[in-house]
């Protein structure tokens, strides 16, 4: 059997290193190991010849590792940690990139925990799936050609998107395939729930490796023809006559707990306009719909709605509110276990709807605990997000921010989808297509984590189960903004 695999690690200084290399060496495919180091003291591993960059997942560490794998094959563990491979899983890992031509392949795994293997499936691989957290898992299993053909073309240099500039522009020439199957072991070392996780990416002592990012992704919309350029379409705001200027839009079931927390802060607010609040209530059972009507027999500016319809998620509750004859000309959002942080919360969203003529708004806020008490990681407010690349930018990242607001003619043109997550990312997409995106630095929203929440802490099913679908939204929306180029010549 050909030994045809060149495996690469970082090596960090730790005992277990050893045995990962020593479960590599034990393999009949495996040729050589090569240890990424970083700090040249560590005392070296014997077997292991030894490459030295400044930075694992730099460029220059992606050009040393096309220079030193003279294999067919080129296996990169991005991770320090234990790996355990399962029976015959290099075997299957090249099988499967020779079968299929891909140029990366990669497989779910376990991860070990307490003593216990879990099973950590991860996902497919789509058109769209241009998140830089994509979960490969912790091998990447690359064709060496299509790692030099990618140095070869390369025009950038990166202190921290190597790895992530690498695997895009491989996507541009080869499959990159998911084996379904569980091909080995990893000690998980961040045990982080996934509500926390989710923030990396908005961290300011992240922001340089975010915006090495950001210019990686750009680079490729601009090579599969999904750049957009910084012109927009204008819009004029008064084109329709509205009875108020703005409504409030809370889509709610079985928050009996919370509601009135986020019903008082819409009330609350001091404009100098007229408003209303919208709450559709998606057949509540635990006495949310009694305490709504009690409220808005007090206050007339509460419409109180239950749709006819008994299908509709999150989105769809949305389509109510917005098509219905008490929407205002803009229609904003809260979720119903937070609020707005204080009384000029839809006054500085309107104001900037006028200010800068745009489709929708994004304001920033903060995560607390249910008493309202800041947590990490605190503001979150979208800096990443420029007026030039913004648009572009939004297909890598995760969210897009909160609190949100749109120009209610557009919003139903566009119609909402009809689900309970990602609905409102799908909308944001849609609409930068075309028009610019008014944002706000400063926090005007509360976002409450508590046991409750959709997204606190999410088991890896359903994890995945979101990922993939806005995966999915960001394919359609890739395939669109390449149909758009191509009807602009």
């Amino acid at each position: 059997m050909n030994r045809d695999i060149t495996a690469f690690i970082p090596y960090n200084g730790f005992k277990h290193t050893s045995q990962t290399v020593d479960n590599l060496l034990a393999s009949s495919v495996i040729n050589n190991v090569v240890l990424v180091v970083t700090d040249e003291t560590l005392p070296p591993i014997k077997s292991c010849e030894v490459l030295y960059t400044k930075s694992f997942f730099s460029t220059k560490t992606v050009e040393l590792i096309s220079e030193n794998s003279d294999t067919e094959y080129t296996m990169i563990l991005t991770q320090d940690d234990l790996i355990d491979f399962g029976q015959f899983a290099l075997e299957r890992f090249r099988d499967v990139a020779e079968n299929t031509d891909a140029g990366l392949v990669y497989s779910d795994y376990y991860e070990k925990k307490n003593g216990k293997a879990i099973p950590h499936p991860v996902i497919d691989l789509q058109f769209g799936s241009l998140r830089d957290d994509f979960n490969f898992g912790h091998i990447f299993f690359y064709k060496t050609d299509a790692i030099k053909r990618s140095v070869s073309n390369n025009q950038q240099d990166f202190n921290s998107a190597g790895f992530y500039n690498l695997r895009l522009r491989v996507s541009q020439d080869y499959p990159i395939v998911r084996i379904p199957e569980y091909l080995y072991t990893s000690v998980e070392s961040d045990l982080r729930k996934s509500g926390a996780k989710q923030f990396d990416y908005v961290d300011p002592k992240n922001r340089e490796v975010q915006i090495e990012m950001e210019q990686a992704v750009t680079q490729h919309l601009k090579d599969i023809g999904a750049y957009l350029s910084p012109n927009f379409k204008q819009i004029e705001l008064d084109e329709e006559d509205f009875e108020n200027e703005a409504s409030v839009i809370i889509p709610i079931k079985n928050r009996v707990g919370t509601i009135t927390d986020a019903v008082e802060s819409v009330l609350k607010q001091k404009t100098d306009f007229k408003f209303n609040l919208i709450v559709v209530d998606n057949y509540s059972d635990d006495g949310t719909t009694e305490k709504l009507k009690k409220i808005a027999e007090h206050d007339s500016r509460l419409i109180h709605v239950i749709p006819e319809r008994k299908d509709l998620g999150i989105g769809g509750c949305w389509n109510e509110a917005v098509h219905s004859k008490y929407c205002g000309k803009f229609s904003a959002q809260l979720d119903s276990d937070d609020i707005y942080a204080d009384e000029n919360t839809l006054q500085a969203i309107v104001d900037k709807f006028h200010e800068e003529k745009c489709a929708m708004v994004i304001g920033s806020y903060k995560i607390t605990d249910f008493e309202l008490n800041e947590i990490p990681p605190g503001l979150i407010d979208h800096k990443e997000w420029t007026p030039e690349n913004g648009r572009n930018n939004a297909l890598r990242i995760n969210g897009l921010g909160a609190p949100r607001a749109f120009y209610t003619p557009l919003l139903r043109k566009i119609k909402i989808p009809n689900v309970s997550y990602g609905e409102d990312y799908a909308v944001g997409l849609a609409l930068s297509r075309n028009y610019q995106i008014g944002r706000i630095y400063t926090s005007i929203y509360l976002c409450r984590r508590w046991e409750g929440n959709s997204d606190a802490a999410l088991d890896i099913s359903k994890t995945n189960h979101h990922n993939t679908y806005k995966d999915r939204i960001r394919t359609f929306e890739v395939l669109a903004r390449q149909k758009l180029n191509r009807t602009n010549g």
